[in-house]
């Protein structure tokens, strides 16, 4: 009797012993529900949207590969107070061999990061401007495109849908990840104003040009060279055509009309296209830009070479670079090379 009442009495202790562990050292209660840390083996970033279900999480986890076993890891989140009532939403960085136990206290205290940067560069269209945005916060582009493309909206900032794209300046910008699509088209407003220095303002006023017409002939000096260096003396063969009243004659514009940006050789039947974008067919700036331009095209615009060049002609070397010419006989010499070189490289579209 005497033997089996210390029996009990250990078993008792090591219970307690147990709990107590647990109690006290709450991380170390994941031993008892298996696998102890996720596979990944390189820093992760993980989202859990706002409103996002517990078991959605759970899904989410697994398909990130970050827990292997959903009903243990189950357990051991309740164990520690992880469930839906306690999930917090918001952007997660776990590092590589993350434990369970890093993972369920920063779900469970809302430990994911309150900041994220929204970078956007290379877009076109707004639905690849939107999405682009979308990347790194809780929005998705349609939120965002929905906006853009309301005149009502857009009118509240001074542009229509046709000339919003102006007003976002590729940057980088912090945001709270989980900011409404109102809130991030207002932070980069004012980021647009605070570009818009007085100097840039009276350089766009010089040329006779508002800031959105800047930014619309930046768009098409991106397209036609990704040489810096020659930007801007490009942006003053426009400018050149623009106070002369001559059409722009932009091919990018075409490609733009077309929207097939895989076209390396505008044909002449592009020229007749009914579209205000076709500047062969109509005179000045086209409605809009057809591209999101970098700070250093706007300001190449604004900073554009004076000289008397009104044509330019991609250079038969497919340097990169342009043969300018002051007229249109010498233009269509340097055409005929750039041409033959087309064709002798069988790129005939």
């Amino acid at each position: 009797m005497k033997k089996k009442t210390v029996k009990a009495f250990l078993l008792i202790i090591l219970a307690l012993g147990v709990v107590g562990f647990i109690l006290i050292y709450p991380k170390g209660s994941m031993y008892f529900y298996g696998k102890k840390t996720a596979s990944i083996q390189e820093e992760t970033t993980f989202y859990v949207p706002t409103g996002a279900t517990f078991e959605e999480v759970l899904d989410s986890l697994q398909t990130k590969k970050m827990i292997s076993d959903i009903e243990k890891f189950r357990k051991y989140a309740n164990f520690r107070n992880l469930k839906q009532a306690t999930l917090e939403a918001g952007k997660y960085v776990f590092p590589k061999n993350v434990s369970y136990g890093k993972i369920v206290e920063d779900l469970r205290q809302g430990n994911g990061e309150k900041e994220t940067q929204v970078t956007f560069t290379n877009a076109r269209t707004k639905k690849e401007l939107a999405e682009k945005i979308a990347l790194t916060v809780e929005l998705t582009a349609e939120d965002i495109l929905q906006l853009i493309t309301d005149e009502t909206f857009t009118n509240k900032y001074g542009f229509t849908p046709t000339t919003i794209n102006t007003m976002f300046i590729p940057n980088t910008y912090n945001v709270y990840w989980d900011i409404s699509a109102e809130e991030l088209i207002a932070k980069l407003a004012k980021e647009y104003k605070r570009f818009w220095t007085p100097d840039r303002q009276a350089k766009a006023k010089a040329m006779g040009l508002t800031q959105t017409e800047v930014s619309t002939l930046a768009s098409i000096v991106v397209c036609e060279t990704i040489m810096m260096d020659e930007a801007p003396k490009i942006a003053g063969v426009y400018v050149n055509r623009l106070k002369r009243g001559i059409p722009l004659d932009a091919d990018p514009t075409l490609v733009w009309v077309l929207g097939d940006f895989t076209i390396k050789r505008v044909l002449n039947k592009y020229k007749e296209l009914d579209s205000p974008y076709n500047t062969y067919k109509y005179k000045g700036l086209p409605p809009g830009p057809i591209y999101i331009p970098s700070i250093q095209y706007i300001d190449a615009v604004l900073n554009y070479e004076k000289h008397d060049y009104i044509f330019f002609c991609a250079k038969e070397d497919f340097s990169g670079y342009s043969n300018f010419a002051k007229t249109n006989r010498q233009h269509e010499i340097n055409a005929r090379k750039y041409h033959k070189a087309l064709n002798e490289r069988n790129i005939y579209r």
